[in-house]
């Protein structure tokens, strides 16, 4: 009887620690997606005239939920599209990880738009994400002056909301 307690004991306190040291080496990584983009209209998003930055630093960093030191960082450079990609091997769960610009290559568009200057990034298998992607929000930048093709995309909107609000009256 002993044996088959000892036994019992044995495998319920063995087996989960051998689940999850063969599932950590099993964990595919997680990639990270974004874009770095200029906002010639200084709007605060993307529009038809909106470029992508290529060459631009962009930092993955993740900070203990606790103590708010960084414990994870990796950088990579946006390719030519201004488009980047992040491999992150590592389970991120009790930490708040950021997508930020380190470097910015157009001396003309170097202005972080407010609340789009990092994103957050989810790192951790337990929320309902089923995919490893991780999409993050695109970070924007401003140039100095407005170009001069806003205007008529301001309209274009203006129009397009002022449709918008004939056709809700019907409703």
């Amino acid at each position: 009887m002993a044996l088959i307690i000892t036994t019992f004991v044995v495998v319920l306190c063995v087996l989960p620690a051998m689940v999850v040291a063969i599932r950590s080496l099993t964990m595919k990584p997680f990639i990270v997606k974004g874009r770095v983009y200029c906002d010639p209209c200084r709007l605060g998003f993307e529009t038809p005239i909106t470029t992508y930055i290529p060459s631009a630093v962009v930092i993955l960093q993740c900070k203990d939920k606790i103590t708010n030191k960084i414990v994870y960082k990796k950088l990579v450079r946006t390719d030519s599209s201004g488009s980047y990609t992040i491999l992150v091997d590592a389970f991120h769960e009790n930490q708040i990880c950021d997508a930020k610009l380190v470097t910015r290559p157009m001396h003309h568009c170097n202005e972080p738009t407010l609340g789009r200057d990092q994103s957050p990034v989810i790192l951790n298998r337990h929320n309902g994400i089923i995919t490893y992607d991780r999409f993050v929000n695109n970070i924007g930048f401003m140039t100095k002056e407005v170009a001069s093709d806003c205007a008529k995309i301001l309209r274009q909107y203006q129009e397009f909301d002022n449709d918008k609000n004939e056709l809700s009256h019907y409703n």
